[in-house]
């Protein structure tokens, strides 16, 4: 396998922001990078739900007359009648927002200058790249106030900020959706303002 094609060279160029990238070199990357997302984002939700489940498990335990279990070959499942106590859910989540916020910086960091080349293959500012980052950090930050409100008052809850994190959300993916196409976009092909292309 030629050493360009390698996650090894995408790696030794995390912080090269000048030159081009060819859709053959930059989409494997990113596939690269988004299967390595996934494995570290069931690696933080994976415990945060066994969690849950345990914490549901002994509630239902300590209050039979609450809880209805149902088990057989292949399924668990625990219904609670009433209101649950919010700690059952929020302690094993506790950790859920910050690390998924974690994993998604990290995974902007190493798409960062890769993104940017490529964008220079095909004539493009780098700026273009910028597109979704305002929408990804609103989610983030809303997400998280959100979730640190759940179980926290007896009051129903205030949709505004559901909503707010809802049209966020349109945005988001709408500007993920043309940076995408300006990613797809064939390169120039010879030099452009950006360089020649990579050999």
């Amino acid at each position: 396998m030629p050493s360009h094609r390698t996650p090894r060279f995408q790696l030794q160029r995390l912080t090269r922001w000048s030159d081009r990238e060819p859709r053959r070199l930059f989409w494997p990357w990113v596939a690269c990078v988004m299967v390595t997302n996934m494995i570290a984002a069931m690696a933080v939700g994976i415990p945060m739900f066994v969690g849950i489940a345990r914490n549901m498990a002994a509630f239902a335990e300590a209050h039979p007359e609450r809880a209805t279990v149902t088990s057989g070959p292949g399924h668990y499942s625990v219904q609670i009648d009433g209101p649950v106590p919010p700690d059952l859910m929020l302690q094993p989540m506790r950790w859920f927002v910050p690390l998924v916020a974690i994993v998604a910086i990290v995974s902007v960091l190493f798409l960062a200058a890769a993104v940017v080349r490529r964008l220079h293959d095909s004539g493009r500012r780098g700026y273009w790249g910028l597109l979704p980052l305002p929408f990804l950090v609103t989610g983030m930050i809303v997400f998280g106030q959100l979730f640190s409100r759940i179980g926290t008052g007896n009051e129903p809850p205030d949709m505004a900020p559901f909503a707010l994190m809802f049209g966020n959300n349109i945005l988001y993916l709408a500007s993920l959706g043309v940076l995408i196409v300006q990613l797809s976009r064939p390169s120039d092909p010879g030099p452009n303002r950006f360089g020649p292309p990579l050999a």
